[in-house]
């Protein structure tokens, strides 16, 4: 699979990475073997890159990393995870002290003495501007807590925040065929930066698999299920904040220009794969033959009829309730 330099961390990841969150909590129960067959089945197919963080099943999703990559000690897999919302969403909580103690515990559930890659997991937006935050981050990575520092955003301005700090390695954001705004400033601005992105929620929380109906029901603890109107975290993290019922009319636009012989999710990767700017893209698998498939988007390439479709669908059915939001 093809390989991207991730910023200024200056390691190579797979241009299809795997997302965790679903290993852990939020998408319905996970069995342990089944997660760790589907970290297995993505590294077989190439996958170098993982995302996880301290709250996926409050360390479940990392302890399953750490186990896996304890077991196969020869894998060069970069692991990135997220720090912050395990706290009050305060920005005060947000210093040194705190940061040394999120760490020490990732760090015992990855098994390791120095992680890859540490994000601020969506923190408040105050954060993203604070230079004692970053000084604090500074100081973790010339301890060797962390190797390099990245954050996680839910909005285009706190991603160019962030950017303009000089520490920051990598921006992870929701990109995908109906969240478009990251690709007029942020993508630029990272590439100006050498800052990687990593594109979370590529399929709009499943949206753009194209396997929904409007009859289709989730589990009572499934994120799908119970923040579909923000109730627990920020509504543009479930199915990137688009309504249920008008995101299956778009799907159904959006699999008109899916080329034969690839799935509608496969063709949803591949578009953002192919965005100038981004490193990786980390869809989130539930069993081995999501994993496979998703891994197989890397070698998908898409013309620019099929370009001018997914601008066409974010134009008519979501601009203007999403882009000056997000």
């Amino acid at each position: 699979m093809e390989q991207r330099i991730l910023g200024k961390t200056g390691r190579n990841v797979s241009v299809v990475g795997l997302g965790t969150w679903q290993l852990g909590a939020d998408w319905g129960n996970v069995d342990p073997a089944q997660a760790q067959a589907v970290l297995a089945a993505s590294a077989e197919a190439g996958v170098t890159f993982f995302d996880t963080a301290d709250v996926y099943g409050d360390g479940r999703s990392e302890q399953a990393i750490g186990a896996f990559l304890a077991d196969n000690p020869g894998l060069d897999i970069t692991v990135a995870t997220k720090m912050g919302r395990r706290t009050e969403q305060r920005p005060e909580n947000y210093n040194l002290a705190s940061f040394r103690e999120w760490v020490d515990r990732s760090r015992r559930n990855l098994r390791t003495d120095s992680l890859d890659l540490v994000q601020l997991h969506c923190p408040p937006t105050s954060v993203y501007s604070s230079a004692e935050v970053f000084d604090a981050l500074d100081t973790l990575v010339a301890e060797g807590a962390i190797r390099n520092y990245g954050v996680s955003v839910e909005r285009t301005d706190e991603a160019l925040e962030a950017i303009s700090h000089a520490g920051t390695a990598s921006v992870q954001i929701i990109l995908n065929a109906f969240r478009l705004k990251p690709l007029d400033k942020v993508l630029p601005a990272a590439k100006a930066a050498n800052v990687g992105i990593i594109a979370r929620v590529p399929l709009a929380s499943g949206l753009l698999s194209g396997k929904y109906t409007k009859d289709t029901s989730f589990a009572e603890d499934d994120h799908r299920n119970f923040n579909r109107s923000g109730d627990s975290f920020d509504v543009g993290e479930t199915f990137s904040g688009v309504d249920f019922q008008l995101g299956l009319k778009a799907v159904a636009e959006f699999e008109q220009l899916v080329p034969e012989g690839a799935g509608t999710a496969q063709a949803a990767i591949a578009w953002i794969a192919a965005q100038d700017g981004v490193t990786s893209v980390i869809p989130g698998a539930r069993n081995v033959e999501q994993a496979r498939s998703n891994a197989a988007a890397a070698g998908i390439s898409l013309n620019e009829e099929f370009n001018e479709g997914v601008r066409w669908i974010y134009d008519h059915y979501f601009r203007e309730a999403i882009h000056p939001r997000w």
